[in-house]
């Protein structure tokens, strides 16, 4: 049976946090594969080191752009290739993003929904949210960005049926603090999902290092 993949973000209310190197430094052996951060507040210089410590330890790299106007998305996506990460996750989509992720090939997964704030909430009608995201696919984007636990209505019932209409890779972003929602991301078996706040308030243990073997072996 296929498993969903953690993603590890060394991010903290939707910022990177000022130690993030150290603590990848501190859980580079752990069972995690894939890592990644946000594009706050680290200066570039620090995420290009970082993703490149990552990318030595055979990691697969996630930058997740929490910007929501085309501008600031299409800034991010440069950021995202300049660091030399694997896969651009966030943004709103934008037509001019996705061409310039296509043209260097850059993975994207956008967000989908309404989505506003920071931290981001997730608005939106189910069918729309699950259109909107077909629409993104059939113009070629790697998968979606799903808010889920950010999801102002039903978050369970969003994600059993987006997952059961949208077959390319889905990650469910956001907000996983507890065994209830693991469970329920167990069920679904997105192909991946985000835990980063939830590690730094020790929802899964007292250990940064062992809350991410804890979550990788319950998933198994």
């Amino acid at each position: 049976m296929k498993h969903s993949e953690l993603i590890v973000m060394l991010t903290y209310n939707d910022c990177t946090v000022e130690n993030a190197a150290q603590i990848f430094e501190q859980c580079k052996e752990s069972k995690a594969k894939f890592w990644g951060f946000k594009e706050k507040s680290l200066p570039p210089a620090e995420m290009k080191e970082l993703f490149k410590l990552m990318k030595s330890c055979g990691k697969t790299t996630f930058l997740e752009v929490v910007e929501y106007d085309e501008k600031a998305g299409l800034e991010g996506a440069k950021l995202a290739l300049e660091c030399g990460c694997d896969i651009l996750m966030g943004t709103v989509f934008y037509d001019s993003i996705n061409d310039f992720c296509q043209k260097n090939k850059l993975k994207y997964m956008p967000f989908v929904g309404k989505i506003s704030e920071r931290p981001s909430i997730l608005e939106g009608e189910i069918p729309e949210i699950i259109a909107q995201a077909q629409s993104y696919i059939d113009k070629g984007v790697f998968g979606c960005d799903l808010l889920a636990y950010r999801y102002t209505q039903d978050a369970p019932t969003l994600i059993k049926e987006f997952l059961n209409q949208i077959k390319e890779p889905v990650c469910i972003a956001g907000s996983i603090d507890s065994y209830q929602k693991l469970d329920q991301v167990k069920e679904a078996q997105p192909w991946a999902f985000t835990i980063g706040s939830a590690f730094f308030d020790r929802a899964f243990g007292q250990d940064f290092h062992q809350q991410i073997n804890t979550v990788c072996e319950y998933m198994n």
